[in-house]
């Protein structure tokens, strides 16, 4: 999943899910890579936290490779669920990213390690608490609004994280290449004096849109064949 990812963006993934019509899951904002210039790209591999470092470790027993540990820890801020062994671990089992809703510890390593990372941030404070564990604990994973599971692939890079249906995927990563093709062209044509504006044939846009307030960019941009919005 990653070499299909290679040369896309979350941005153009998430742009290609309002095209079609796919459900739009965004991490909150905030959640970004511990290892600089991660990505990832994998079926999720759902797990909730609790307090202890043993559901990832069952978690890890049910891995296939290239699996993405999504990690559900409420989006705590008062500790970190995830380091350095835990990541040591999830990279033996073939896990191929881990993103986190809550912090993580451990940065030098982690960086070191070199697998990619996703997190609201570092805490040097681990765990202090064991709560009751749930029966989906291994079956679903909550991310800010977003309930999500092993039907479900992720996406993440410097931009954030999107997550994506699976049985839709094929189809989102298709329209994602698409428009990130037709913005590498318009992209290139601005380089070389043509204005975006000019492009995307804008004069005409206003003047269709003053006898029809109703007419959106959006509708003008698929038109013309334009890509900035979706």
């Amino acid at each position: 999943m990653l070499k299909e990812f290679a040369g896309l963006s979350t941005a153009v993934v998430a742009d290609a899910c309002v095209r079609l019509g796919v459900g739009l899951r965004a991490a909150p904002v905030g959640v970004s890579g511990a290892v600089v210039g991660a990505r990832a790209a994998g079926r999720v591999l759902p797990v909730r936290h609790y307090g202890s470092v043993d559901v990832f470790l069952e978690a890890y027993g049910g891995a296939r490779e290239g699996d993405v540990l999504v990690i559900d820890n409420g989006g705590r801020t008062d500790e970190a669920c995830i380091g350095d062994l835990a990541v040591l671990e999830a990279r033996a089992a073939g896990v191929a990213g881990i993103v986190v809703w809550g912090l993580h510890r451990d940065t030098a390593e982690l960086q070191a390690i070199g697998l990619p990372v996703f997190s609201y941030g570092a805490l040097p404070l681990g765990p202090l608490r064991l709560d009751e564990r749930e029966p989906e604990a291994l079956l679903s994973a909550r991310f800010g609004p977003h309930r999500v599971s092993a039907e479900d692939v992720v996406f993440a890079d410097a931009d954030g994280v999107v997550f994506v249906p699976g049985e839709r995927v094929g189809e989102v990563l298709e329209a994602a290449a698409a428009i990130a093709r037709t913005e590498r062209a318009q992209a290139q044509r601005i380089a070389a004096g043509g204005t975006l504006r000019r492009q995307t044939a804008f004069d005409a846009y206003l003047e269709r849109r003053a006898a029809d307030p109703s007419y959106s960019f959006r509708q003008h941009l698929r038109r013309v064949g334009g890509a900035i919005e979706e």
